[in-house]
């Protein structure tokens, strides 16, 4: 029996319809379908939240809807890939990268089964859900899995290519994606390499590497900085693990300072993984870890909370110029 507030409810066909961008979960996987790739999804009674409505139209017999049961949908995964299939499973990323920890780091990771986790609405994008549902710590939690590959993408688009570029990967993926409302980066026909970051603008001053939807606002904010005579430049990472080492090092010995944005805490995310990378082989940079400041997160419209922690493009604007300004 399905939920009230899932398959056929009005509020999640609302939902879906003002977050197109949920729509390239589908997308991708809709891809691997066509290319002959095993593509089994599931998620935890959350189909049009995650835009999942669309595959199980197109592939009802690929589809599985778990319920509210996502440690079970975990491990039913895990047993689908020892069957041969390739499971793709979704839900919020609070609960996915938090509540199902033990199942992906014992029932996937370590076993190395080809299991694709899409933790969804990550961050603060929940925002009047609260502290329960919002994801601040994912990342650091899904990094330190051994044998487990993290991708944040920027976008949509974005997201479907990655999810094409799957199909031959060998590890295991946690998918970290945003609430599908995110201003788009890139077209729809862009590529995807795992570990390999993008370099969209080079700069003397500073240097943003982003991942997620703060890839959008660091390109705001460069554009903004541009017109004050700044020279910025912008990574977008959208692979945290493994990271893009060289390009992080390459980067730190041409730029003043690196600043890393994320909609995540500072401490084991991005900024974490990047500071491993300069502490191991020094380039001369200055590093400003910029996200979550080591707190819960409070609760607000999304967009108050992005302008609030300076995750926009003004507000990233502002902290690049205050790391600019002359030290004591």
């Amino acid at each position: 029996m399905s939920s009230t507030l899932d398959a056929g409810s009005w509020q999640y066909r609302a939902l879906n319809e003002l977050n197109p961008g949920l729509d390239y979960l589908s997308l991708g996987l809709e891809d691997l379908v066509a290319a002959g790739a095993p593509v089994v999804a599931g998620t935890a009674d959350l189909t049009y939240s995650n835009g999942l409505n669309r595959f199980q139209a197109s592939h009802p017999d690929r589809f599985v809807q778990f319920g509210i049961s996502e440690q079970h949908m975990v491990s039913a995964a895990a047993g689908m890939a020892t069957a041969g299939t390739m499971p793709f499973v979704a839900t919020f990323a609070s609960f996915l990268g938090l509540l199902c920890c033990e199942q992906i780091r014992m029932d996937v990771a370590y076993t190395k089964l080809p299991v694709r986790l899409v933790g969804h609405h990550t961050g603060i994008s929940l925002g009047f859900y609260g502290t329960s549902h919002h994801a601040t710590e994912d990342i650091s939690t899904m990094r330190a899995i051994a044998g487990l590959t993290v991708v944040s993408p920027a976008d949509g688009p974005q997201l479907r290519a990655a999810i094409r570029a799957s199909a031959d990967w060998p590890e295991p993926i946690y998918f970290r994606i945003s609430r599908g409302r995110d201003p788009q980066v890139y077209g729809d026909g862009v590529e995807f390499e795992f570990g390999k970051g993008i370099e969209h603008l080079r700069g003397t001053d500073v240097t943003i590497i982003a991942c997620g939807i703060l890839v959008h606002a660091a390109l705001q904010a460069a554009e903004r900085l541009a017109e004050e005579g700044v020279s910025v430049g912008v990574v977008d990472m959208p692979t945290v693990k493994p990271l893009d080492e060289d390009l992080v090092r390459d980067v730190a010995g041409r730029t003043g300072v690196i600043i890393t944005a994320e909609e995540h805490n500072i401490i084991g995310g991005l900024g974490a993984a990047v500071a491993e990378v300069l502490a191991e082989h020094p380039g001369g940079a200055r590093l400003f870890r910029h996200g979550i400041r080591d707190e819960y997160s409070l609760i607000a419209a999304p967009t108050r909370l992005y302008a609030h922690y300076r995750l926009d493009g003004p507000g990233l604007a502002e902290v690049v110029r205050e790391q600019l300004e002359p030290r004591s």
